[in-house]
């Protein structure tokens, strides 16, 4: 009879547990622990996301969608994510997932039929993160500088590129001294790229958390003295 009660008193101490972990979502964040500006990634790979719940985290200043990729891949969520977003107050930018061995054209029609003026708060940002194998270095970064130079004629204004440390450091050294920069390293140690180059943004995590969805999700924050301001889309 004992035993029995001290297994229930223990179901219940934990079923207790439980429920106070939901109550306070996914714990403790680095956003609940600094000064930052703090943002977001999306794409469809968060599936179903409750903005009513995220919109309220007033930890979260701004989100970069995810809009296409190549010539012909259009993110699912992208649309309704730029809706809901600027419903709820947060500044947003789009991205392209780019392609070297897609043509450049191609790539910036296809990135423009989604990524529309009107609805950007945020420069455009390319997501450079793979070079084709048959592909040499010196050919990538001369047809990744032309897409760039397309996406700059076309917006007005260059864009940010996105890419990690690794891929920074071993193809794109001394390639993008014109452009600003989002660096993706998943550490507690902030980036450090070997030309010792100033970034924006850090990406530093692939594996957030956050109310409102229910999968991972990339979370980001500004570096240094860097403002928000300078990421501004020139309408």
């Amino acid at each position: 009879m004992e035993m029995r009660k001290r297994i229930a008193l223990t179901i219940l101490v934990t079923l207790c547990g439980m429920v106070h972990v939901a109550a306070q979502g996914y714990g403790v964040q680095c956003e609940d622990t600094c000064t930052h500006i703090h943002g977001l990634d999306m794409s469809h790979y968060q599936g179903e996301v409750f903005w009513e719940t995220l919109g309220n985290n007033s930890h979260q200043a701004f989100v970069y969608f995810k809009a296409t990729e190549g010539k012909m891949t259009i993110d699912a969520t992208y649309k309704r994510n730029i809706e809901y977003a600027h419903k709820y107050g947060l500044k947003v930018g789009s991205y392209h997932f780019y392609h070297a061995n897609i043509d450049q054209q191609l790539q910036l029609r296809h990135f423009m039929s989604q990524c529309r003026p009107g609805d950007q708060d945020l420069i455009p940002m390319i997501d450079v993160e793979t070079m084709p194998k048959n592909m040499s270095t010196k050919a990538f970064c001369d047809s990744l500088t032309k897409f760039l130079n397309l996406v700059e004629v076309a917006y007005h204004q260059k864009p940010l590129v996105y890419t990690g440390t690794y891929f920074y450091n071993t193809y794109l050294l001394g390639k993008l001294d014109a452009y600003k920069l989002m660096i993706a390293q998943y550490s507690e140690r902030e980036p450090r790229l070997k030309d010792e180059r100033d970034y924006i943004v850090w990406q530093y995590t692939g594996k957030g958390r956050i109310n409102g969805v229910n999968t991972y999700i990339d979370k980001s924050r500004l570096m240094g003295k860097h403002s928000l301001r300078e990421l501004w889309f020139r309408h």
